[in-house]
């Protein structure tokens, strides 16, 4: 017998009306797969494939890797130097510029019907176009079937910050669903202290982290926002191979291995699903495509809070204090006054 099993057993024999609490157990998968380069709709179909597939297996819940409808653009350079303006990257970015949805749109729909068919909550890495400019986007969608609303990344990090546009602190949802508080921050924006703490400051428990990092040193990053925020971290990482990208000179890929062929690993995946209490629930995976399943219990979020909560007793308020701007802002504001429309009924003065 454990020694938490041996506690519960002196509480019940010691403590009147003492009964144990009934867990809530919720069912995540994440995918861990390459976008389909230059075509949305053969990657939206993948998803649907890996979306079923994780259903059958009883997930209520499936997250996706930064970017993955669209594409993470990784050794991308779309001819961009300082000073210097490049016609093959242009017509690059168009074509990346063509891959992105647009939020909402009939894309975004077919992916909440996909959730709605296989009734789980759903979080998608995408990237959204809202006129020209591009956003690297989480999608929200219930288990309904309905477009909850999107988490745009608010600081793209190096040259992101030439192709990507920023988002603002109207994007920045928790969402409380029937599976638990329901929340997300892309990539490297989990390394900003002040972001996370608004996402703590919202109660999340469900803390999706979609990533491009593969790098065995994110596990870190994700142990420890699974400790600090008291909640469940599950951080996607595409798997992709050379073969997954389109044909370009252009590109400057870091590969993990020094082999320059069409299986030499690009992304490695490293996706996990970590608990409260710092556990390893399942993965990471840095082999391969699949699903990276996990149960999660819930109550481990108060266990893990009994002793700190970040934005709760242990927060100091009166030293520390954290402001978020959550206004929408908007470069251009029309403010038109309203015009009588003139009654051709009327006579007229000659």
């Amino acid at each position: 017998m454990s020694a938490t099993e041996e506690m519960s057993k002196a509480l019940k024999a010691t403590t009147p009306g003492f009964c144990d609490m009934p867990s809530t157990i919720v069912r995540a998968s994440i995918v861990q797969a390459s976008t389909v380069y230059n075509d949305t709709p053969k990657t939206i179909e993948k998803a649907g494939e890996f979306i079923a597939q994780a259903a059958s297996d009883g997930a209520q819940l499936v997250v996706f890797p930064e970017a993955y409808i669209g594409g993470y653009p990784r050794g991308y350079r779309f001819g961009i130097g300082v000073g210097v303006h490049n016609e093959a990257g242009r017509d690059c970015f168009r074509r990346y510029h063509a891959s992105a949805l647009v939020v909402p749109g009939p894309e975004v729909d077919q992916l909440a019907e996909i959730a709605r068919k296989n009734k789980v909550y759903l979080v998608m890495g995408a990237m959204e176009k809202d006129g020209y400019t591009l956003y690297c986007t989480a999608l929200f969608f219930s288990s309904e079937g309905r477009f909850l609303g999107k988490h745009r990344k608010v600081m793209p990090t190096s040259l992101e910050r030439c192709i990507w546009g920023y988002g603002d602190g109207s994007t920045i949802p928790v969402y409380d669903t029937p599976l638990g508080k329901l929340g997300a921050a892309i990539c490297w924006e989990n390394r900003m202290p002040l972001l996370r703490t608004s996402l703590y400051g919202k109660g999340i428990e469900l803390y999706c982290a979609p990533t491009a990092d593969g790098s065995p040193e994110w596990q870190s990053s994700m142990m420890h926002i699974a400790l600090e925020g008291g909640c469940f971290v599950l951080g996607a990482c595409q798997f992709c191979l050379r073969k997954d990208f389109p044909d370009h000179a252009d590109y400057l890929f870091t590969d993990w291995y020094d082999d320059q062929h069409q299986e030499a690993i690009v992304s490695q995946g490293g996706s996990v699903i970590i608990s409260p209490l710092g556990k390893i629930l399942a993965g990471p995976n840095f082999e391969s495509e699949g699903l990276i399943t996990a149960d999660l219990d819930l109550g481990d979020i108060a266990r893990a809070k009994l002793y700190f909560d970040v934005v709760g007793h242990y927060s100091r308020p009166d030293i520390f204090n954290l402001t978020v701007n959550e206004s929408q802002n908007k470069p251009v504001t029309f403010a038109s006054k309203s015009v009588k429309a003139e009654n051709d009924s009327e006579p007229k003065d000659k």
